[in-house]
């Protein structure tokens, strides 16, 4: 498989416009690879490195994997891709199924670190964790508490539940279409 590096800044658009529609964030640990469906995130800066920020609750699949081995990829869409990807890795646990099996997703060899890439969503980002930091429900705005923190939603619910955010800070180590 052919890898084309690309420039992290002239490509940042391509990570965020589709943010709102979700991305896939994937871990890895225990011998298991665990695509989650992302819309929320960040690049930018920290301590003069590039970062991508993922925000996962607590209660998910991947937060355990991510603080089991603090490594991730982010994957984004290039071009045309099956939507239905984004479904089943945003409404189902890698708890109970193995996403990659039935999503038919192709693992592609990573660069630097030991969390794979997905060839259906090819723009990649490769991210070693440097700093991780759990939300503080008292410095959250009322309305937000109310809307993303519902406290009678059960934590294996998708989307909207009670469980609150730790910010992972994926230090940016490599950049790349994996095709």
């Amino acid at each position: 498989m052919m890898k084309q590096k690309i420039d992290l800044w002239e490509q940042a658009g391509k990570f965020l416009a589709p943010l709102d529609g979700g991305i896939l964030l994937t871990a890895k640990a225990g011998g298991r690879v665990n695509p989650m469906t992302i819309a929320w995130g960040t690049l930018g800066i920290e301590w003069g490195v590039p970062v991508f920020i993922a925000f996962v609750r607590t209660g998910r699949f991947t937060h355990g994997l991510l603080e089991q081995n603090p490594e991730f990829t982010v994957s984004a869409p290039w071009g045309e891709f099956d939507k239905s990807i984004l479904t089943l890795c945003g409404t189902k646990s890698g708890r109970d199924m193995d996403k990659v099996a039935a999503c038919g997703l192709t693992l592609v060899e990573p660069e630097v670190i030991s969390v794979p890439a997905i060839r259906e969503l090819p723009l990649t980002l490769e991210c070693r964790v440097i700093y991780r930091q759990l939300q503080d429900p008292g410095a959250i705005t009322p309305e937000n508490l109310e809307r993303f923190y519902p406290q009678g939603v059960g934590s294996e619910a998708p989307g909207r539940n009670r469980d609150y955010h730790t910010a992972f800070y994926g230090q940016v180590v490599a950049a790349y279409l994996a095709g």
